[in-house]
């Protein structure tokens, strides 16, 4: 058996530490978001750069994958 605290009543998560809780979880929300924005930008700008027939090929690969993801789902759901 452990002696790990227990939760009590009303208590969503147990005790573990002054590094836990909402303003962590908060903190590390914003930190992925901003991560997310700057490699979306970053991404942008290299598409930005690309030649044409480049950015010609990436759609066509684009659209493939995502039509053959559109079907597998029709047929998972039968519709």
């Amino acid at each position: 058996m452990t002696d790990a605290p227990r939760p009590q009543p009303g208590e969503l998560h147990p005790p573990d530490g002054p590094n836990s809780g909402p303003s962590t979880d908060a903190g590390r929300t914003v930190l992925v978001g901003v991560l997310g924005g700057i490699i979306s930008a970053a991404g942008y700008l290299v598409y930005q750069r690309l030649p044409d027939e480049q950015r010609d090929r990436l759609h066509r690969q684009v659209r493939g994958i995502l039509e053959s993801r559109i079907n597998e789902l029709r047929q998972n759901f039968n519709i």
